[in-house]
């Protein structure tokens, strides 16, 4: 399946007029563009997903897979009441949650953004993730998912964001850098013109089944703590 033409009127017009009023007056592009194109897309790939990974959890609504519009304001510089991208999210756990790994997908006015893994880790799946690291069969594990990742095409690799490694961990040369990361992702990005082409879902999926590995490693080994 394609998004239809509405979905980029719709974002790069809330990207130049991000108001009240010209929401208001564009809500019918809103709704074809926004709400109905990403509730399409996430019924079309949430079941592939499933076939990929069969403990994905997908629902085809506003504040289900699909993330709302409106900002959360209150505690931001930025007022500006409405978001310019759409998100979906297709995840793992009992709960919609961005504390277990799961699928990510943006769509803005200019670009495609996909992968699956772990943006950010709370304490407890933190400490988890280092101690995987750390034990000799899943860090072998690891190194041979991302060695996976990347043998499949120029996918980005996540989420490294220490200038050091903690304390307390004793880790062979080949693994130490994942000690420097507080999530774990691999990903990739396409211009949004390509959001438009009929085959645009299968090509999702064939990203989303390159990244996989390394979710798939998140998933088997990590305890997310919620």
């Amino acid at each position: 399946m394609a998004f239809p033409q509405a979905t980029l009127d719709f974002l790069g017009g809330i990207a130049a007029n991000n108001e009240k009023a010209w929401f208001d007056d564009n809500r019918a592009l809103y709704e074809a563009g926004y709400v109905e194109a990403g509730r399409a897309f996430v019924e079309e790939m949430g079941p592939r997903l499933r076939a990929l990974s069969p403990s994905v959890q997908f629902s085809p609504k506003i504040n289900g897979s699909q993330s709302r519009i409106n900002r959360d304001v209150r505690f931001s510089k930025d007022k500006r009441p409405y978001k310019t991208h759409l998100d979906l999210w297709f995840w793992h756990g009992e709960k919609r949650s961005w504390d277990c790994p799961g699928f990510w997908f943006r769509l803005t006015a200019d670009s495609v953004h996909l992968g699956c893994g772990l943006h950010g880790m709370n304490k407890e799946t933190l400490e988890s993730f280092r101690h995987s690291v750390e034990l000799p069969r899943s860090g072998k594990a690891l190194v041979e998912a991302v060695a996976a990742v990347r043998a499949n095409g120029d996918y980005d690799i996540g989420e490294k964001t220490r200038q050091r490694p903690p304390r307390g961990f004793a880790v062979p040369e080949e693994r130490a850098e994942y000690l420097l990361y507080e999530g774990l992702t691999a990903g990739t990005q396409m211009p949004a013109i390509a959001a438009l082409r009929a085959d645009f879902a299968d090509v999702c999926l064939g990203h989303f089944t390159a990244c996989w590995p390394i979710g798939a490693w998140l998933l088997r080994e990590i305890a997310t703590g919620t």
